[in-house]
């Protein structure tokens, strides 16, 4: 009996155990298995920012702070369009809602189509290059897109405060990141230099405020501004990110704008949009050439036409690369070969035309270097003079180019009725561009401007006037239907015209879009 009672109470005991021990989740369990294996780390202190030097506190992050690495399962097939490129690297957004003030910008984008394609064939000569650097750096992808809202990826824009390029470098922004600018170039048109110095900028600001919203909004307004707003926002107890700031109101268009633009970018099909494919392979590439080179000659040796290679080198203000450098060219990867070669057979004495000038009486140097559109100091360097004393009678070398020729002679023209150069007057339209009218009557903008006495910084004004000397050429006229995946620029590069020439022997604006069937008139020299 007794054996029998120590046997129950036993397995009373174990039935017990066995309870007990069912009634721990296996949750918990897990969750205590999964804690146990988790490291233990040091903290360490990390380097102040400039935004906690100056305000002595950190700075409170958005949600879009930091960059999300997204794990993504590899796919059989490359990208061969840069656009999904963009749309797989955006992250400063979740793109699942947009903010009333985007969704008015967006509005506006869908409702004008044939703005977005005309932005799309502006940006595909550079588009390739700025994903490659952004990607370098790790940045998102939204930043590819900034100078649509910054230029429209127009090269040769200049704002009234003196903005200049795709990024819109004000003067003095410029010099702090290494943007040379002088008589002949403007490193804030260089689409190499201008794109390394607007990442390194952005890089900084998002370093400062640890948010690429407000990084976006400072790029427009400056730090500064920003910061205060920030402060004036914590003394209230209010939320720092951009959403919540008191910003000019430019600046406060400016990052809606942006997300409008990328959420356009990342969902075309749902308003209808088709962006015109970008191959997703390098387009430029870069060439040293060692000392200056007038750029007709140039884009002769690599078999563009002179507005194909400014549309690649919109930093040099001159007929020729700046005597002192930069000495590169920006150039199609498929002809640069081919443009080596010429350049490697090209006598260095030859990169340059050279006038033969006998001073007058009365001339000074400034007066001679006006006149062949070059600088005083290229002219004492090119003849080897120490000081601005000069002899009437006496000769001196002069670097001019074929299109500066054509100008001098334009001028003598005033003079000679026999002469076959014609002087005409344009009256300045609102949105005209330097670039845009010497365009449209087949000159540079350096030329033009000296026509008109004016530099290329200045500002156009509607119902300004302007001369404008003209040779008459015996044309032909041709025929072209438009083929599925025509555009504009690649219609004028397979014929040598420009793209002003088309919309102009056509009667085509800037917003008229091309259908495939249509015909168009080019007049082509029988030449």
């Amino acid at each position: 009996m007794q054996i029998r009672d120590l046997i129950k109470s036993a397995l009373v005991s174990l039935l017990v155990l066995l309870v007990a021990s069912c009634s721990s989740s296996p949750e918990k369990a897990a969750e205590s298995s999964v804690s146990s294996k988790v490291p233990t780390t040091k903290s360490t202190q990390s380097k102040p920012t400039a935004w906690q030097q100056a305000y002595q506190e950190p700075q409170e992050t958005s949600p879009n702070a930091p960059r999300k690495t997204v794990e993504k399962s590899p796919s059989s097939e490359p990208i061969t369009d840069v656009w999904d490129r963009i749309r797989d690297g955006f992250v400063i957004s979740d793109y699942q809602q947009l903010h009333p003030d985007s969704e008015r910008h967006l509005r506006w984008f869908v409702d004008h189509p044939e703005y977005v394609a005309r932005v799309v064939e502006r940006a595909r000569p550079y588009l390739h290059h700025i994903v490659e650097e952004v990607q370098k750096r790790d940045m998102p992808m939204e930043i590819v897109l900034l100078p649509v809202v910054e230029s429209g990826f127009k090269p040769y824009a200049y704002s009234k405060s003196h903005a200049a390029g795709l990024w819109q470098f004000i003067p003095g922004t410029g010099k702090v990141y290494g943007l040379q600018q002088n008589w002949w170039y403007d490193g804030r048109r260089d689409v190499i230099q201008s794109t390394r110095a607007a990442l390194d900028y952005l890089e900084k600001l998002h370093n400062d405020f640890g948010d690429w919203q407000l990084a976006l909004a400072a790029y427009n307004c400056g730090e500064g501004t920003v910061g205060r707003a920030i402060k004036r926002n914590q003394a209230k107890g209010k939320a720092t990110d951009f959403w919540s700031l008191d910003l000019p109101s430019e600046t406060s268009a400016y990052v809606p704008k942006l997300m409008a633009v990328s959420h356009m970018v990342k969902y075309p099909e749902r308003y209808d949009l088709s962006l015109s494919p970008v191959d997703n392979k390098p387009y430029l590439t870069t060439v040293n050439i060692g000392s200056q080179i007038d750029l007709a000659k140039a884009a002769t040796m690599a078999g563009l036409s002179k507005d194909e290679l400014f549309i690649l080198n919109p930093a040099f203000n001159r007929w020729a690369t700046a005597p002192e450098g930069p000495h590169v060219l920006v150039l199609p990867l498929t002809k640069a070969e081919q443009f080596k070669r010429a350049l490697a057979e090209m006598p260095a004495q030859n990169r340059v035309k050279w006038a033969r000038h006998k001073i007058q009486r009365g001339e000074s140097l400034s007066v001679i270097a006006s006149h062949y559109a070059t600088t005083v100091s290229v002219i004492k360097k090119a003849n080897n003079l120490q000081s601005n004393n000069i002899r009437a009678g006496s000769h001196l070398l002069i670097p001019a180019s074929p299109a500066q020729s054509a100008t001098l002679a334009a001028n003598e023209a005033t003079k000679s009725s026999n002469d076959s150069a014609q002087k005409k007057t344009y009256t300045v339209k609102a949105g005209d561009t330097w670039w845009d009218i010497a365009r449209k009557y087949d000159t540079d903008v350096p030329t033009l401007t000296q026509w008109n006495k004016q530099s290329n910084h200045a500002v156009l004004q509607p119902g300004q006037t302007l001369v404008i000397w003209t040779n008459d050429v015996q044309r032909k006229s041709v025929n072209y239907t438009i083929r599925d995946g025509d555009s504009l620029w690649g219609i004028s590069r397979k014929f040598n015209v420009s793209v002003a020439q088309v919309r102009e022997w056509n009667g085509l604006s800037d917003r008229t879009l091309l259908q495939p069937g249509q015909n168009l008139t080019l007049y082509l020299d029988e030449t």
